[in-house]
C-alpha cells in the first residue's frame, strides 16, 4: 500500500477507535456537578458554559469574566467576599450556585517533604494526590488523578489491580490541583514570572488519562487559561500507557508534555507486563509518539521504564531501547519498582540500573534514575490506591 494511502487507513482506523473509546468512556461518566439542593458547582464549567449560566441569569458576558477570576486567580470559594460583585448579585449566585472543593479524608506529609490527599467527591467516591516537591529549588509538581481506579491491569502496578470504578470530572480534576493550593496558601495565582511553589502539573495518579480524554481535556484547558490559573503548557505532562488513537488528539487540541509508560522493549514482554499492548503494540506506540506535535529537542518525549530485577534490565534491552528511539527527541525516565504485597516483582539492582542508564547516556539519551519520593507514606509510583483501600478495610 503506498505511503498516503496507509497513512490516510492508519488514520480512518484511529477516527473509528476514538468513537469507540469515548463511547466507552461515557459508561463510566462522573455524576453531575450538582448538590442535593440543586445548587451547580462553578468549577470545572469552561469559559463558554459559565457564560450561558450568567445569560441564564440575565446577566451580561462581563459577569462570567469575574467569576473566572474569583474562581481561578483568586481562589475565592464564597460569594460574599468576592467584592467586585455587589451584594445582591452574591445572593442571587449563592442561591443557584456553589464554588467546590473536593474533601480532604487524609493529609499525610512525608519525611522527604511529599504531600499526599486522600480526596473524597460528593458520592463518596476517593481517589490520592500527591505533591512532589523538587529535589534542589522550592518548587514542586501535583501528581493528579483521572479515574477512580484503572482499566489496564499493568502487572507491575499495585493501582492496576482494583477495577475501574468511573472516570472524575473536570470538575474534580481541577479540584485536585486548587484543593492543593488552598493546602500551601498559593492564592492569588502568581503572575508576571513570580515563582510558584506547585509549579508543575503531572498526569500521572491513578487511572488512564486518555481514557477519560474529554474530561482531562476541559480540566487542563481551564488550568492553562491565562486569566485563571495560568498554568503554561510547558509545566503540564500527561501520561499515558500507549492509547495510540487519542494521542495525536491531545496533541493537536492540549499539547502538553508527552510521558508514555513504556517499560519493555518487545511486544512479548510488554503484552504481558502493559496488557494494552495487545491492542496497540510497540511500532504503533513509537510510531504515533513520533508523530506527537510539537515534540522537539526543547520538549522531548518522556519515556517511562520501571526497573524490574531480572524481567527488562539487562544491557541488551537497553540497547535495543537506544535503536527503538533512535531519531526520536525523548528522554528516559528509569524508575526503581516499588514493590507492594504479593508482587511478582523484585526492584532491579543499583548496579544494573547504573549499567542501563550509562548505555542510554552514552546514547544521547538523558536517563535520570528517579529517586524514590514518599515511599513511607505509600505515595510513590504505583502505590496510590492500596493505601487507600486498605485503610477502609481495616475501618469496616
Amino acid at each position: 500500500m503506498p505511503g498516503a494511502e496507509m497513512n490516510s487507513a492508519v488514520l480512518d482506523l484511529n477516527e473509528a477507535e476514538r468513537a469507540r473509546i469515548l463511547a466507552k468512556a461515557a459508561a463510566f461518566a462522573p455524576p453531575p456537578a450538582t448538590l442535593p439542593d440543586g445548587r451547580r458547582d462553578l468549577v470545572g464549567l469552561s469559559r463558554e458554559e459559565l457564560a450561558a449560566e450568567m445569560l441564564a441569569l440575565g446577566e451580561k458576558p462581563f459577569r462570567a469574566k469575574q467569576l473566572w477570576h474569583w474562581l481561578y486567580h483568586q481562589g475565592e470559594t464564597d460569594f460574599a467576599r468576592m467584592n467586585t460583585i455587589a451584594k445582591p448579585m452574591q445572593m442571587k449566585l449563592a442561591e443557584r450556585f456553589v464554588v467546590g472543593r473536593p474533601e480532604v479524608a487524609t493529609q499525610q506529609d512525608s519525611a522527604d517533604g511529599t504531600r499526599k490527599w486522600l480526596f473524597r467527591f460528593r458520592d463518596q467516591q476517593q481517589v490520592e494526590t500527591v505533591y512532589i516537591p523538587s529535589a534542589d529549588e522550592d518548587r514542586g509538581a501535583v501528581c493528579i488523578s483521572t479515574q477512580v481506579g484503572c482499566t489496564l491491569s499493568c502487572r507491575f502496578c499495585h493501582t492496576g489491580t482494583q477495577a475501574l470504578v468511573r472516570n472524575l470530572g473536570a470538575a474534580e480534576i481541577v479540584g485536585q490541583f486548587i484543593a492543593a493550593r488552598d493546602s500551601y496558601g498559593e492564592w492569588p495565582s502568581p503572575k508576571d514570572g513570580t515563582p510558584r511553589h506547585l509549579s508543575n502539573i503531572v498526569v500521572m495518579g491513578m487511572g488512564e488519562p486518555l481514557y477519560n480524554y474529554e474530561n482531562v481535556a476541559k480540566a487542563l484547558k481551564i488550568v492553562m487559561d491565562h486569566e485563571g490559573i495560568g498554568l503554561s503548557r510547558r509545566r503540564i505532562t500527561l501520561s499515558t500507557s500507549g492509547v495510540v488513537p487519542m494521542m495525536d488528539r491531545c496533541g493537536v487540541e492540549l499539547g502538553v508534555g508527552l510521558a508514555v509508560s513504556l517499560h519493555a522493549v518487545t511486544d512479548e514482554l510488554r503484552d504481558e507486563i502493559v496488557p494494552l499492548n495487545r491492542k496497540y503494540p510497540i511500532a504503533d506506540l513509537l510510531a504515533a509518539c513520533r508523530r506527537y506535535p510539537g515534540a522537539s529537542n526543547a520538549r522531548r518525549i518522556t519515556f517511562e521504564y520501571v526497573m524490574l530485577r531480572g524481567v527488562n534490565d539487562s544491557e541488551a534491552e537497553a540497547r535495543e531501547l537506544v535503536r527503538l528511539i533512535s531519531g526520536m527527541p525523548a528522554k528516559v525516565n528509569l524508575i526503581p519498582f516499588n514493590p507492594w504485597p504479593g508482587s511478582p516483582y523484585k526492584t532491579s539492582t543499583s548496579e544494573a540500573i547504573h549499567r542501563f542508564a550509562d548505555i542510554l547516556n552514552d546514547a544521547g539519551y538523558a536517563s535520570p534514575i528517579r529517586r524514590p519520593r514518599g515511599r513511607d507514606i505509600l505515595a510513590a509510583c504505583g502505590q496510590l490506591k492500596t493505601e487507600s483501600e486498605r485503610k477502609r478495610k481495616v475501618a469496616e
